[in-house]
């Protein structure tokens, strides 16, 4: 498995402001790296993410009790604590499932089998990579090119 460094935000805000041209005239072994880069900051803020609203809900779960209703003095309309922690807990499991898609991003480097398409193989554009480092479909599968019934 490949060394991970730590993430380098803005490291990563430069590449992200590349061009379309610089960006396709990096030499590959640069470019996976940045792509590194910005999986490693982007699990970084996803890993903060689901640890606060995990924590959020837990607080709501011991202030509030299970289902003691919370009434706003000006306009009299109540809320749950308990649909507040869903809320969250929900959030929370979501950026937990995109934690999982970085990680499989991270050993795809790590296996050298990054930046193909789960469905054709055929390479994903470096700019759709740049804009969604996890992406596991090029434009025409995502879109259903491939597998569209006509």
């Amino acid at each position: 498995m490949a060394e991970r460094t730590l993430p380098d935000s803005e490291r990563a805000e430069a590449y992200l402001a590349l061009g379309d041209e610089e960006l396709e005239a990096l030499p590959e072994e640069q470019f996976l790296a940045e792509q590194r880069n910005l999986l490693l900051v982007e699990r970084s803020h996803l890993e903060q993410q689901a640890a606060q609203l995990k924590a959020e809900a837990d607080q709501l779960a011991q202030t509030n009790g299970p289902l003691e209703v919370q009434f706003d003095e000006e306009s009299g309309e109540g809320g749950t604590a308990a649909i507040d922690r869903e809320r969250d807990l929900a959030l929370a499991a979501s950026a937990q499932a995109a934690l999982a898609e970085v990680d499989d991003a991270l050993a795809k480097l790590d296996h050298g089998t990054y930046g193909r398409c789960e469905v054709c193989h055929e390479p994903i554009a470096r700019a759709r990579l740049r804009a969604l480092p996890y992406a596991r479909l090029c434009v025409r599968c995502k879109e259903g090119g491939l597998t569209r019934r006509r």
